[in-house]
């Protein structure tokens, strides 16, 4: 039997941007994904489409696998000939068991790589605003865990030592024990005023800091209910967080959007939210694709084979351009035969992509829907003129319609369809259910009739109930009246039916 491969990967702190280029690369070139709780499972998404997916998730007090159990996981998977990538928070080498793991896999013969991961132990506090080192306070940290063996006690750790030598102390996993800690370095000559600080979920979107001393952290964190996963920080360093607290500053911090859009649409939403401070959670809806039906495709073959015969041709999004090149490349037509016809375009980004392929469009309204590129083209129209419209199944009536009336012969084909998707549904189930989605954009009306089918699709009785709380963002005023049909109040409006005002407009409220 052929011996696969095992990546062992550190997945970073959280941030799904902060992983490495190999650790990409090890994930979206594996047969099984095995992760744990700490990595982001957006990471997931750059599988390839048939990847199996094994969670084996540590929580404090429960384990879905031990770590042995982990072990062999890992050799028999590798065993049946599999790239298998074992993902983990952080770095695997730091209190990440990566050496236990590898050392299975050499007593039988299946090779491996080790792929380094961002450590919390440093990313964490920076995202915090603290700087494990600073020139002013000092030159040296460590980097110790919280959480040992449950038969070894914390007299094993050379706390005379820590205190004494160590500048900056970044302490993994002991949340659960900080007030043994607190006590064993005042005992060992810390002072009791020395300044700390726990950062929970430190780099997602949950991420949340509390400051004290040695002196009165214990208390401040039970009074608080602050709880795992945290990284705690002693040193004066931590004094730095109230000048250098940056992320805190960003409007989206602490926000988690969902993105109903395409995929291939999102990239422009989800980085602006990215830089914005927040956390964007793709679930799209929608999946463009071309026309399935036969006789769609006839009618659209016939139209593009008669294309020297029009004498406009009005292209509505980006979509419609890449749908209607892509038709015109795969039935061998020239694009020189659109010569007669001048093109018109709903929107900047529909006269880019036109530009992307030669073209400069005629014409290009101010008003970003048909109501626009009729104001703006309606004066240079005349009875008879024959117009193409590459539009999608969902397109809607108005353009063509007001067109008919006007005396024109309107032509309007699919040059594409939407299509409802569903996967990752029980994750967001999950996270509107605990409150932890904020905001959710929408930039059509079918996103928002496509995440309620989903929803329901995936068990939720009435969906509806579960966006109730959840602040919405809508594209448009078409979009928006389908919201407001369903109840839902709308608190971010696209200035401008674009997805880069819908972005702008999620930093300040209607």
């Amino acid at each position: 039997m052929t011996s696969g491969r095992v990546y062992l990967v550190g997945a970073g702190p959280g941030d799904p941007k902060l992983i490495t280029v190999r650790g990409m690369e090890a994930i979206q070139k594996a047969d099984v994904i095995v992760y744990d709780r700490l990595a982001n499972p957006r990471l997931l998404k750059h599988r390839k489409p048939e990847a199996e997916l094994i969670f084996v998730g540590k929580l404090p007090d429960k384990h879905i696998l031990k770590q042995e159990e982990i072990n062999q996981l890992l050799v028999d998977l590798a065993l049946q000939g599999k790239v298998v990538t074992r993902l983990k928070g952080g770095d695997p080498s730091v209190f990440g068991r990566v050496g236990e793991e590898a050392e299975l896999l050499v007593e039988h013969g299946v090779t491996y790589d080790i792929i380094p991961g961002i450590t919390s132990s440093i990313a964490v506090p920076a995202y915090a605003g603290i700087p494990v080192t600073h020139r002013d306070f000092t030159s040296s940290f460590a980097i110790i865990t919280g959480h040992e063996y449950p038969n070894k006690t914390y007299s094993s750790l050379d706390w005379e030592h820590l205190a004494k030598a160590i500048g900056t102390m970044v302490f993994l996993m002991g949340v659960a024990n900080l007030e043994q800690i607190c006590r064993e370095l005042i005992r060992c000559g810390k002072p009791p005023e020395m300044p700390v600080a726990l950062v929970r979920w430190g780099t997602w979107a949950d991420q949340a800091t509390i400051t004290g001393t040695l002196a009165d952290i214990s208390e401040k964190v039970k009074q608080a209910n602050f709880q795992s996963p945290a990284v705690i920080i002693v040193g004066e360093v931590v004094k730095l967080r109230e000048k250098l607290a940056w992320v805190e500053k960003k409007p989206l911090f602490g926000r988690r959007v969902l993105v109903t859009r395409a995929r291939s649409q999102a990239s422009e939403l989800v980085d602006f939210i990215d830089d914005m401070g927040g956390e964007a959670v793709e679930f799209p809806v929608i999946r463009l694709q071309p026309p399935s039906s036969p006789e769609t495709l006839l009618a659209l073959d016939l139209a593009l084979e008669k294309i020297h015969e029009f004498d406009w041709i009005v292209i509505t999004s980006v979509n419609g351009v890449e749908f209607f090149f892509r038709r015109l490349r795969e039935k061998g037509i020239d694009i020189r035969r659109m010569g007669n016809a001048r093109i018109a375009a709903v929107g900047p980004k529909t006269a880019e992509a036109l530009a992307d392929r030669g073209i400069i469009a005629d014409l290009l309204p101010t008003k970003y829907r048909g109501e626009g590129i009729l104001e703006t083209i309606e004066a240079e129209l005349q009875p008879n003129q024959k117009v193409l419209l590459p539009t999608a199944d969902l397109a809607r009536e108005y353009l063509p319609a007001r067109l008919k009336q006007l005396g024109l012969q309107v032509t309007e084909v699919d040059v594409y369809e939407n299509v409802l998707t569903t996967d990752g549904g029980d994750e967001i189930i999950h996270l509107l259910r605990n409150q932890s989605i904020h905001i959710i954009t929408f930039t059509s009306s079918s996103t928002v009739t496509n995440l309620l089918e989903a929803l329901r699709q995936h068990g939720a009785e009435e969906p509806l109930s579960l966006l109730q709380g959840v602040e919405i963002a809508c594209i448009g005023p078409k979009t928006a009246e389908t919201v407001l049909e369903l109840g839902l109040p709308i608190t971010y409006m696209a200035e401008e039916a674009t997805v880069a005002s819908l972005a702008q407009s999620l930093t300040k409220r209607i």
